[in-house]
Formats: structure tokens, C-alpha cells, sequence
């Protein structure tokens, strides 16, 4: 077998799209008389600088003679590859192994891609020492997520699909013409199976992009018979081609468990805490709270729900100094972006000032373990009174609406979690 791997062929500003890429070098090789057995589409660390926004990398897994596939990719690559803008960088490698064998190296090197910030250099060296040819171009930093492609069958072992349907490629800079009508019924007949479609709260059609890149639409889901069901029924423009891929995206294995004090920035955690602070409302919507260990000791982190994640905002505003927690989210700039959380614990009780049984007022402190007293009856109290708090939150687990959802953040509704689920849709 060969296996190719594609990375950052796009740019933010300028479009394209590697899955792109891929499909066309799939129907590439079946051409040349090649057969093509899967396309992989494999989301990386989302914390890293230089992605575009979803940060793919592409493998195809195909029977070609590895030197052709190589000159395939080249010619493929070369004409559609966005080399012009500064933040694209190129790679390709082809390796001459069973993507499910290749050694164990390699399959490290992916799984460190997908939560970790790693250097061309590093590629470099795993790319000399494993034999495979590769090439770059503009400095060739695409070559990690290409080396991580090549080593994602073997390294992962929870998939999903994602079918990708792609506009009349001069079509691309325009306005995309999509019946949402048509996409919100397809997604309600399809759901769960398929997810994130559609977000129903925020009225969008997720699955339509706005970039200015190929893609129609993408359908994710846990079979490929229902995207690809799912993508038939959408009424649009003229769809030029399209490909269903393997995926890790909807699985969450950028999340690594991590101690509140051993958080580091560019990486994505599961965390235990106890809520520290009580949420704050800031410019621009965004809302923060703080966290510190389960321990009670000195450490401590800032957790943020953003103003993109809409309504999930207003269940963190719910929590309580004192609710125990599982927060989950990649940490930049010393606070963690929230994407879902799990409530373990509430706090159903606070402590008041007691009221005054003659006037029925407040009272108040009479001084450091003097109690209460009434200013204006002088009745005391010996202690704080105890009630009970109205909670509008319940144990499990709480997540951001699909309009927010990283790509490899896995939707509640795909189940395996460890309490309650609380799914957006």
C-alpha cells in the first residue's frame, strides 16, 4: 500500500481547501489506473498559529507505485495550492506502508500533531529516518500534518464521516446559494446519526460555510450511508463533485487530563475544579469565572465562555462559587476556552445574614464571632442563617451549540460521556 499525505494547501483570506486537494488527487489516481480504498481527513491541534480554521490534514491510501503517487500530488498540488499568501506552507509525503503498520514512531508523531505544538524539524527527522519522500513548498511546514496523516490509521482508533460536497470552483469567492429550508429538514430526518448539521436555536445551517474556499457544504455523522443520504436531499447550487472522508472530527482527542496547576498554552484539557468566583459578565459578552483545584490549593485558572458560544454563556452565568466541575477546552494566554463542561456537584445552600424575627429586617454583623444584631430593634443572633438556593442547572454535562463547536470536539449526543448529557442542537 502508499499512503499520501496533504496539509496546508488553503489560506484564510485567499480559499481553497486541502480536502479539496485530496479528492481531486482520489480521482487522480483512479485515472492513472490506480484504486484509492479511504481518504482520511484528520483534524490536528486547534490551538496551533499558523492553521486555518479547522487545521486538516488529508491522507489517501491508495495502491499506486509510491514514486507516482508523489508526482500525482505534485501535479495536483502545484496549480491549487495558495503559495501566496505568507501563512501557507505546502508538504506532502508519501509513504510505502500499510496504513494501518506503519511504525510506531510515526503513529506517536500523530498523536502528538493532535495535542501538541510541534516543528518542521522534528518532521524532518522522522520523515529521514522512516524512508518516505516528501516535498515542500514556501518552507514546506505543512509536512507535519502531512507526516500526521500518514500516521493517523494506525494511531487513532475512534472515526467518524464527514461527506464534503463541492461548488463549481469559479463559483468560489460567491455568495452560495443553498436552501436552508431544505438543509433543516434533512438534518431533523437524519438526527443523531448525523450531527451538527444544522444549529436549530441560532437558526443556521452550520454545515454551510462562509469561507471563500470549494466547499458546498460538509455533513458529519457516525455512518457514512446517512451523510452521504443527508447531503443528497440538501437543494443548492450546482454540486461540481464530492467525497465522503474518515475522520477523527466529533471524538475529542485533542483533550488530554491535566491538573489546574500544570496547564500549559497551545494545548486542550479535561480538568477537575471547584468553582472559585462567581461568573462575571464582561465587554463584549464574554463570560468568566474562576477555577482551582479539587485540593483547595493555591492554584488557579480562568475558564471563558466567549460571546460566539451564544446560549452556553448563560449556563456557566448559573454557576456558584463552590459547584464542582469538569471543564474541558484548550488553554491560551493562561484561561481556558470553554467548550463543555460537567457539573458533578451544585452548591445548595449559602449562608445570609439571619432576619430580624420583630422587624423582619436584615442583620447585621455585630463583629468578628459576636454575631448578629438588629440596628433597630437590637435583637441578636448567635449564627448565619442556612437557605437554599434555586438552581438552574442539574448534573451531567452542558456543551456549546453547534454554531460554536470545534471540529474534533465531540457533540454530547454522540454519547460515551460519564453523567448526564445536556446535548445543543
Amino acid at each position: 500500500m502508499t499512503i499520501i499525505g496533504l496539509d496546508d494547501t488553503d489560506s484564510r483570506e485567499r480559499g481553497m481547501c486541502t480536502t479539496y486537494l485530496a479528492t481531486r488527487l482520489a480521482e487522480a489516481v483512479a485515472a492513472d489506473g490506480g484504486t484509492v480504498d479511504r481518504t482520511l481527513l484528520i483534524r490536528l491541534n486547534p490551538a496551533v498559529e499558523h492553521k486555518t480554521r479547522g487545521n486538516a490534514a488529508l491522507a489517501v491510501h491508495t495502491d499506486v507505485d509510491p514514486e507516482r503517487a508523489l508526482d500525482l500530488a505534485v501535479a495536483e498540488l502545484e496549480p491549487l495550492a495558495e503559495v501566496d499568501d505568507p501563512r501557507t506552507s505546502p508538504g506532502v509525503v508519501v509513504a510505502d506502508d500499510d496504513p494501518g503498520a506503519v511504525p510506531d514512531a510515526v503513529a506517536a508523531f500523530t498523536r502528538r500533531a493532535i495535542r501538541d505544538l510541534l516543528e518542521p524539524t522534528e518532521a524532518l527527522e522522522l520523515l529521514d529516518e522512516s524512508g518516505y519522500r516528501h516535498r515542500g513548498w514556501a518552507g514546506g511546514r505543512g509536512r507535519i500534518g502531512a507526516l500526521a496523516a500518514v500516521g493517523a490509521y494506525a494511531a487513532l482508533d475512534e472515526w467518524t464521516y464527514e461527506h464534503i460536497a463541492y461548488r463549481e470552483f469559479d463559483r468560489c469567492g460567491t455568495a452560495r446559494n443553498v436552501e436552508a429550508a431544505s438543509v433543516f429538514e434533512a438534518a431533523e430526518r437524519a438526527y443523531p446519526d448525523a450531527w451538527d448539521t444544522v444549529d436549530r436555536v441560532e437558526e443556521q445551517a452550520v454545515c454551510v460555510p462562509n469561507a471563500p474556499g470549494p466547499i458546498l457544504y460538509g455533513i458529519r455523522g457516525d455512518d457514512a450511508g446517512v451523510v452521504a443520504d443527508l447531503a443528497g436531499r440538501i437543494e443548492s447550487e450546482p454540486v461540481e463533485r464530492s467525497a465522503t472522508f474518515l475522520t477523527n472530527q466529533g471524538t475529542d482527542g485533542h483533550l488530554r487530563d491535566g491538573g489546574v496547576g500544570d496547564l500549559r498554552d497551545g494545548r486542550a484539557y479535561r480538568v477537575d475544579g471547584t468553582v472559585a468566583s462567581d461568573p462575571e459578565t464582561r465587554r463584549g459578552g464574554h463570560v468568566f469565572f474562576e477555577l482551582r483545584g479539587p485540593d483547595g490549593g493555591g492554584a488557579r485558572i480562568d475558564c471563558a465562555a466567549f460571546e460566539p458560544t451564544k446560549r452556553f454563556r448563560d449556563h456557566v452565568r448559573s454557576l456558584r462559587v463552590g459547584d464542582d466541575l469538569t471543564v474541558c477546552g484548550e488553554v491560551g494566554d493562561g484561561t481556558l476556552k470553554l467548550e463543555k463542561f460537567a457539573v458533578r456537584s451544585l452548591r445548595r445552600t449559602e449562608q445570609t445574614n439571619p432576619t430580624c424575627p420583630a422587624c423582619g429586617r436584615s442583620m447585621a454583623s455585630a463583629g468578628r464571632g459576636q454575631g448578629y444584631r438588629c440596628r433597630d430593634c437590637g435583637t441578636a443572633a448567635p449564627t448565619a442563617d442556612t437557605v437554599d438556593l434555586d438552581r438552574d442547572l442539574e448534573r451531567g454535562w452542558y456543551e456549546v451549540p453547534p454554531c460554536a463547536r470545534r471540529h474534533i470536539a465531540k457533540p454530547l449526543i454522540r454519547g460515551g460521556f460519564d453523567a448526564p448529557i445536556h446535548p445543543e442542537r
